[in-house]
């Protein structure tokens, strides 16, 4: 596993001390992917995530990279009314979000989830409706792709959050960098560049977790 230098250690332990354990559903979904190795959003993201979602109340999201539906749950949870569609490439994890997504329905009845099966590349042009927030946390190597077929469904005002753009800190530096992981870095620091200059966005890149970006679309209120 490769460390990473984005926070200092001492520091990166404290706040997650801070975090409040999960319960319920979270907390079995958090076990299933310690047991299983199965990736999901950190801690401390999970928690910035919660906090963010209610200041921004969106009631429609739209999330690339569904997993064992983990970050869909707790968007879900903390909505608790609106609308998720999540895409996800692999089958077992479809399968297995699926069982989320069932439990979850007897704890949040108002919230919809509809979930996709497939390459976000083929899915997002089928997608006709509007979204207040989008969440991408799939593969690194292409979030341009995934913001450019995604962004024409974002609201005025609406979110797009990338997640694990700072990479373990090899993005920061070439110090950091390990030489199989080059691609994914030259294409993540030309997507920052792009979302921070983008003239329709307003961005801040977040030293937390594994880096995380807001990217708020002027015009409007999400």
């Amino acid at each position: 596993m490769i460390e990473s230098k984005i926070v200092d250690p001492y520091v990166e332990s404290y706040i997650k001390e801070l975090i409040p354990n999960e319960e319920g559903l979270l907390a079995a979904l958090e076990l299933y992917a310690h047991e299983h190795l199965v990736p999901i959003v950190q801690p401390e993201i999970a928690q910035y995530l919660k906090v963010f979602t209610k200041l921004v109340k969106p009631k429609s999201v739209l999330e690339i990279g569904t997993a064992i539906g983990y970050s869909g749950a707790l968007f879900a949870t903390t909505m608790q009314k609106g609308t998720i569609d999540t895409i996800e490439l692999k089958e077992e994890m479809y399968v297995k979000a699926q069982e989320t997504f069932s439990e979850l329905k007897e704890l949040v009845p108002e919230v919809t989830v509809n979930q996709y099966l497939g390459s976000a590349e083929d899915v997002l042009p089928t997608i006709e409706k509007k979204f207040d927030m989008i969440f991408i946390d799939a593969s690194k190597g292409h979030y341009k792709a995934f913001f450019d077929l995604c962004y024409p469904l974002l609201n005025d005002g609406g979110v797009v959050i990338s997640d694990n753009v700072l990479y373990k800190g090899m993005i920061a530096t070439n110090l950091y960098v390990v030489r199989r992981k080059i691609t994914i870095v030259k294409r993540m620091r030309q997507y920052l560049t792009f979302l921070s200059t983008h003239p329709e966005l307003d961005t801040t890149v977040l030293p937390m977790g594994d880096g995380l970006a807001i990217s708020i679309k002027k015009g409007g209120q999400a």
